[in-house]
């Protein structure tokens, strides 16, 4: 098949195509999850490709910095591998060039911004990079990212990780009332 021109409308002569049924596509993750611990070793998770990605940033720019921070060192390994080649890495472009193929295929490639009709465009970027940031702080204090947690800590029972989602969707329920207006 042949994939639209990002920066072209969607072809609107073909109708989108529905989204696969919830049930079946919690199936096929599951089954990819035991797969990468099958093959792998690992679980799945996205924010250790983020960090991988801030470590060998800040390296580029301040070697001696990074090398000298024990938070970045992990990260960057002994020098003897690129630390870009890393199982999350490849995952998460995995994950970006997946999502990417899914829209083409399904024919919902389109630059939008959803949201409420009471929030104007900029006001959502700012709630979202808001939300995605302390998102981000969240997974560093919990030791893993909300991929990471519900899906290879809740597959392998680990307490933490049940709390630790308990946690995002009751404050998530009890916060949704504040921003219900952006949405409605």
């Amino acid at each position: 098949f042949l994939l639209p021109a990002m920066s072209s409308p969607p072809d609107t002569s073909l109708p989108e195509k529905p989204h696969m049924n919830p049930y079946w596509a919690g199936f096929g993750l599951g089954l990819v999850l035991l797969t990468s611990f099958v093959v792998m070793g690992r679980g799945l998770g996205a924010s250790g490709a983020f960090t991988t990605a801030v470590a060998t940033a800040v390296h580029a720019v301040a070697p001696d910095h990074a090398t000298g921070n024990a938070f970045y060192a992990e990260y960057l390994g002994d020098g003897t591998v690129n630390p870009l080649k890393d199982w999350l890495v490849f995952e998460v472009l995995g994950v970006f060039v997946g999502g990417f193929l899914s829209g083409a295929r399904g024919n919902r490639l389109r630059f939008s911004i959803e949201k409420g009709p009471r929030i104007s465009n900029p006001a959502r970027l700012i709630l979202a990079g808001v939300g995605g940031a302390l998102m981000g702080v969240g997974a560093k204090l919990a030791l893993g990212c909300t991929s990471g947690q519900a899906l290879s800590g809740g597959a392998l029972l680990n307490l933490g990780s049940w709390v630790f989602m308990l946690c995002v969707f009751g404050g998530a329920y009890a916060f949704a009332w504040f921003l219900r207006r952006q949405w409605l």
